[in-house]
């Protein structure tokens, strides 16, 4: 349909030209409007298997009977942006409601919303709630100092944002130096504001300095001692070529404590260390138009396998008393539970655009490999974007790994997924 629009379009501009003496160009068809708006609406509905003997069953689907768990879920966001003269305000809006067996219930929250000043060509100034997209990493970023965590499964999804206070400076030059820009922020938390960032009480002050130096993106980035403990980091990304791209992060968090539960069953923060994180990975296209995305992450604020191994243990021996204790959902909730609790992991994802000539048709598959236990996830994926602004995709994904491993101790073993946009 759009080929045949513009084929059409450019028909009837042929037939313009020819009865005209001259071409006149209107530049007011290329201006940027003072507003934008759009989003999508999305579907989508889910049957998951269950594993009762999982060790975190208990802690997901307590009183679910039967083998299998139905979810259904609506979305929708909304995105926009109003400018006039130098200033700029933008807004998301995220809304979903999800109905499954365990509870249905619904939650609306502005993901962004904030107010930016061109104040010079060079500088800018910004306030409000904002995602900060720090990294180069595809499925994990260590250096997302002021981000809460990406989805590996879904990693280009929407996220909220922290309230912050920002101003930045750009300079350009011709020499292997061709971008410098520097961005200085603040993260303040109260009660009432930034809650969930950490502890209230602190300004939270963090910094990135960008550089494009010889066709190579490299940021430098830190956070101040507040709310949590004070890091830095840097990343870099650079192509070689048009079909290959490299790119690399690693993160220095100082004064790192971690909730450890130790083998009397007590939960309680191990002694301060400094923790390091990176991660190396690349693009690369080939000739037959598969794009592959390969990523290792070293997690330096995770658990050893003993350690997950023993807060596992722990779970499975308090279902077989009944119930799990108060300590072991305290240490689920501290991070035994967190998706890629561990230390070392490997995401492989393949993707083919328009296999056999099928247009708008893009199947993929991705895997998740815990390298400190074996265990892994791996999803296959099928996207179809053929009818105008509706997008179809079907997923299926499977948790395998044997017993006290973090992906066989997923309390959903298979599961499938059916999703329907509606972009506007």
């Amino acid at each position: 349909m759009r080929l045949a629009a513009a084929l059409a379009a450019a028909c009837l501009a042929g037939v313009a030209l020819g009865q005209q003496d001259e071409y006149k160009f209107d530049v007011g068809q290329f201006e940027k409007k003072p507003y934008e708006l759009g989003g999508f609406l999305e579907a989508k509905g889910e049957r998951q298997w269950l594993d009762p003997g999982a060790a975190l069953y208990p802690l997901q689907f307590q009183g679910v009977s039967g083998p299998t768990n139905d979810r259904a879920s609506a979305i929708a966001e909304l995105t926009g942006t109003l400018r006039r003269d130098a200033l700029r305000a933008h807004f998301l809006t995220h809304g979903e409601y999800l109905e499954d067996a365990r509870a249905s219930g619904g939650e609306a929250t502005f993901y962004e919303a904030y107010l930016a000043w061109q104040a010079a060509t060079n500088a800018s100034l910004e306030a409000g709630k904002k995602t900060q997209r720090w990294g180069k990493g595809y499925a994990w970023s260590p250096v997302a100092f002021l981000e809460r965590p990406k989805d590996p499964e879904d990693p280009e999804l929407a996220r909220e944002g922290f309230v912050v206070a920002a101003g930045s400076f750009v300079r350009s030059g011709s020499g292997a130096l061709q971008n410098l820009s520097l961005t200085a922020l603040a993260v303040p938390t109260r009660s009432d504001l930034n809650a969930d960032f950490g502890p209230p009480n602190h300004w939270n002050p963090a910094a990135k300095l960008s550089l494009l130096y010889r066709d190579t993106d490299i940021d430098f980035l830190w956070l101040g001692e507040g709310s949590r403990s004070a890091r830095f980091g840097f990343d870099l990304s650079r192509n070689f070529g048009t079909n290959l791209e490299l790119h690399a992060e690693w993160a220095r968090v100082l004064d790192f404590e971690q909730p450890v539960l130790d083998a009397g069953g007590t939960l309680a923060l191990a002694p301060p260390r400094d923790a390091t994180s990176y991660l190396v990975g690349l693009r690369y296209l080939t000739e037959r138009e598969t794009t592959w995305i390969v990523e290792y992450y070293r997690n330096g604020t995770g658990y050893s396998e003993a350690q997950a191994r023993g807060f596992y243990e722990a779970a499975h021996a308090g279902a077989a008393l009944g119930a799990l204790s108060p300590v072991l959902r305290s240490a689920a909730q501290a991070g035994y539970a967190r998706p890629n609790l561990m230390r070392r992991y490997l995401y492989v994802r393949a993707s083919q655009k328009e296999p056999f000539d099928i247009l708008y048709f893009t199947p993929s598959a991705f895997a998740i490999v815990n390298l400190e236990d074996g265990s892994y996830s791996l999803v296959g994926e099928l996207l179809y974007t053929g009818f105008g602004d509706f997008e179809i995709r079907a997923r299926a994904a499977f948790n395998r790994g044997g017993r006290l491993t973090e992906y066989g101790e997923k309390p959903v073993d298979e599961r499938l997924e059916l999703r329907l946009r509606w972009y506007f």
